[in-house]
């Protein structure tokens, strides 16, 4: 998937980043004590909230990290028979219907579930996946950029093929990262089934550069990142996300007064993570522990800072900084996950065609 965690908060926020040993012991039996995470490699949460789970649950928690989101969700697929932990944490709007048609997950309705906001419960019926988080995937432009040359940003994605913009967009491969992969679903919900190739020629057109993920977009070539000016980044358009701008807020040397980056709202598209019980769990009843805590309030609260998203359940509060500095888009457009499994690879491959050759 993405990895939106940024750097400074691993030093900041004392973040658990175990890895899993295997959860058998000398026998082969089931550690019925031991809950494994399965995640891509974004996965971040505070130790003292993993440690009270722990105390109030009996479970010791175990975290398998991943790669990105493709790359972990297509290894649960392969290892479905035989996983490699209990719950898989990571898969989002974009990716589901890959791991659902693949039979990943065993059905389990969480409890708390029913405090999640509806709109996140794309697998109502059957309860095979659980929403934990929301954000929203935009372009993000540096403020100082477009006042030194007295330009107006961009607002949406037409825009970003304006001549007036040329050269100074970064996004990252559709085909390897969650962010590219948001980007180009957001372009074909908003230019239609027939009309998004076109407007992806208009950028190829207007120099749109290419990535492989996103902390590579972000960190060296973004010229708006703390990061991407150390890295000599050029590029003051790039493909992030709405939470960016506080993140940026948060972990400067000196607060600025206002977030040195920008949301272009008109080009959000809206992601929705999920976790779910892997089908052929060792420890079922403790990754149904696991899931239950994944709603509370307490994770849900400690989550936007750790990992820079936006909770799903109604009475979780966000911190300050996100609702100053990066609220959520207002307007994201969005896809029914039916449509994405319809079309997802065709378009990907469209895309790398068009626009990689």
């Amino acid at each position: 998937m993405h990895t939106k965690t940024f750097v400074a908060a691993a030093v900041g926020l004392g973040l658990l980043t175990l890895s899993a040993c295997g959860s058998t012991d000398a026998k082969g039996a089931a550690d019925t004590r031991t809950v494994t995470l399965v995640s891509h490699d974004s996965w971040a949460a505070s130790k003292n909230v993993i440690a009270d789970f722990e105390k109030q649950s009996g479970y010791r928690v175990r975290v398998l990290k991943d790669g990105d989101a493709g790359q972990a969700v297509n290894k649960a697929v392969l290892t479905k028979d035989n996983p490699q932990g209990d719950v898989f944490f990571g898969v989002d709007n974009t990716l589901l219907s890959r791991a659902l048609d693949n039979g990943l997950f065993q059905p389990y309705a969480a409890k708390g579930l029913d405090q999640a906001d509806p709109a996140f419960q794309l697998d109502r019926a059957r309860h095979r996946v659980t929403p934990v988080d929301h954000g929203d995937i935009c372009v993000n432009y540096d403020k100082a950029y477009f006042d030194e040359h007295k330009l107006k940003p961009p607002r949406n994605f037409a825009d970003l093929a304006d001549p007036r913009y040329r050269n100074l967009l970064v996004t990252e491969n559709a085909g390897t990262s969650s962010p590219g992969l948001g980007f180009l679903l957001g372009s074909a919900a908003a230019y239609g089934d027939q009309g998004w190739a076109g407007y992806w020629k208009k950028l190829k057109a207007n120099g749109v550069k290419v990535v492989d993920g996103w902390e590579q977009a972000y960190y060296q070539e973004f010229s708006g990142s703390s990061e991407g000016k150390k890295a000599g980044g050029d590029r003051p358009l790039v493909v992030s996300y709405a939470s960016s701008p506080p993140a940026e807020v948060i972990y400067a040397k000196k607060r600025p007064a206002t977030a040195p980056t920008g949301v272009a709202e008109g080009t959000c598209f809206r992601q929705v993570e999920f976790a779910g019980l892997l089908k052929n769990a060792r420890n079922a009843e403790g990754g149904k522990a696991f899931l239950d805590f994944l709603l509370s309030t307490r994770f849900q609260q400690d989550m936007p800072l750790n990992m820079f998203v936006y909770p799903v359940i109604k009475d979780a509060k966000v911190p300050a900084e996100f609702t100053e500095y990066g609220p959520a888009a207002k307007d994201p457009v969005t896809m029914a996950p039916e449509k994405i499994a319809a079309n997802r690879d065709r378009w990907v491959s469209s895309w790398t065609s068009l626009v990689l050759k």
